[in-house]
């Protein structure tokens, strides 16, 4: 049953990658303009109509849409993104170079966000004075309508120009991500903390949790037991999905703190029109945010007792 689960949740995976990258095809090709028209009919190249069109029928833009769709959909296959127009090497030297800093930062404010969520969850159950729970449970409903963009900037203004604890200028490797980390967790803490609060106060209302508190249990003991399993199954799920946009969030992070990665290669892709390298952004992206939900998926057996003996994992 585990293994008819497991190919189950692979062949959805694969299902939704070939969608994104059927519809990022289609949408891309729908776009009005021509990456090597607006980088080869400069005249400082002084290239003919000839000349031109030979550099077309080397890029594969003078076949039909469908040719360019298979040409395009084998070589994703086989790892060979295709070259940039505007830059002229391989797409998937561009990627090496940018993807590794975004995925290093979306990482980091995904685990902060994990805790940050955790630690307001369990703190606000645990705390004795009511005023201070409510405070608690009242944050992530801020965290969540504060816009990326602006909370960089403020994290910015208030930590390195009036506080000075980080330079903005120059800051060591890990320091100058701090303040970025923090500017991608936050937002994603905040739905992550609602959901989790949420789960929490509906399990202490289960039957077995008032007799472990029968018989002698503390509330913090219950909590850790009892509690907390049964509570972050629904939190997985959302973290998952959530997962799509800290991606976006990096993109537009990475912009506010002027970082290298596929914030900056995707920005000067559109201004280009340099359909492969959007192409291979939007399959990554895609793909970092199935593997995900796939993981969360794989992960479900192992904190449900119920699905993995209906299983027989």
């Amino acid at each position: 049953m585990f293994i008819k689960y497991l190919a189950n949740r692979t062949g959805q995976a694969l299902l939704v990658l070939w969608a994104a990258f059927t519809a990022s095809f289609v949408l891309l090709q729908l776009l009005p303009g021509d990456a090597i028209l607006i980088k080869f009919l400069n005249p400082e190249f002084g290239l003919g109509p000839q000349e031109i069109a030979d550099i077309r029928a080397a890029y594969g833009a003078d076949t039909s849409v469908w040719q360019q769709y298979q040409h395009t959909l084998l070589g994703f296959l086989s790892g060979n993104f295709g070259y940039s127009v505007q830059a002229g090497v391989p797409v998937s030297q561009g990627l090496a170079t940018n993807l590794p800093p975004t995925l290093r930062l979306a990482g980091l404010g995904f685990a902060a966000a994990l805790l940050l969520a955790v630690v307001l969850a369990f703190v606000s159950q645990l705390t004795r004075w009511g005023w201070l729970r409510a405070a608690l449970q009242s944050l992530p409903s801020l965290f969540i309508s504060v816009p990326v963009f602006w909370l960089g900037i403020m994290l910015i203004q208030v930590v390195s120009f009036r506080l000075g604890w980080i330079p903005v200028i120059n800051p060591g490797k890990w320091q100058g991500l701090v303040l970025p980390t923090l500017t991608l967790a936050i937002p994603i803490a905040a739905p992550l903390a609602q959901i989790l609060i949420r789960n929490i106060d509906e399990v202490l209302t289960q039957p077995f949790v008032a007799v472990a508190r029968a018989k002698g249990a503390t509330r913090q003991w219950v909590l850790w037991k009892h509690v907390a399993r049964n509570a972050v199954l629904p939190t997985l799920t959302i973290a998952g999905v959530l997962f799509g946009e800290l991606l976006a969030g990096a993109v537009v992070t990475e912009a506010v703190f002027g970082l290298n990665g596929l914030g900056s290669l995707t920005q000067q892709a559109v201004g280009n029109q340099d359909t492969a390298v959007l192409q291979a952004v939007v399959v990554v992206s895609a793909t970092a945010f199935v593997f995900i939900n796939l993981v969360v998926d794989l992960l479900y057996p192992v904190f449900d007792p119920r699905l993995r003996s209906r299983l027989g994992a």
